[in-house]
């Protein structure tokens, strides 16, 4: 009874979620979606960010990640079914994090492809990270 009670909350979970990958061009930037940036400090310093988007980091400079650190963060910025955008430096980890979250806990997730870098390559001017 208890894999039948899981498996009906995993198909539940599954068909809220929703995964888009969309290329980081400064169009994406005018639809006005939120925008949460999982880079590290350092990075977010090194190029700045977009102007408006939240900085939540989800893998630090070795590579770890704190899930519930994450997920606690996130969701004070963002509602589980409010759709949202993540970036990184080139989209590979923002990849991985939007499957996860849209796949997993059924979060309705856009990665936006190619990063920081895309924007700033097209001529886009990111803001200088403040903290």
């Amino acid at each position: 009874m208890r894999k039948i009670i899981f498996g009906l909350l995993l198909l539940a979970t599954s068909l809220f979620a929703e995964l888009k990958q969309e290329w980081a061009t400064q169009g994406f930037l005018n639809k006005n979606i939120k925008i949460i940036d999982i880079r590290t400090p350092a990075e977010w310093r090194e190029t700045g960010i977009v102007k408006g988007s939240k900085t939540i980091m989800f893998f630090d400079e070795q590579g770890n990640y704190n899930i519930p650190a994450f997920l606690k963060a996130l969701d004070k910025v963002v509602k589980k079914d409010e759709q949202f955008a993540l970036i990184c430096r080139v989209g590979s980890r923002s990849g991985m994090v939007s499957d996860f979250l849209a796949n997993k806990l059924g979060y309705r997730v856009i990665n936006l492809k190619g990063g920081i870098m895309k924007l700033i390559s097209e001529g886009y001017r990111p803001v200088r990270y403040m903290k």
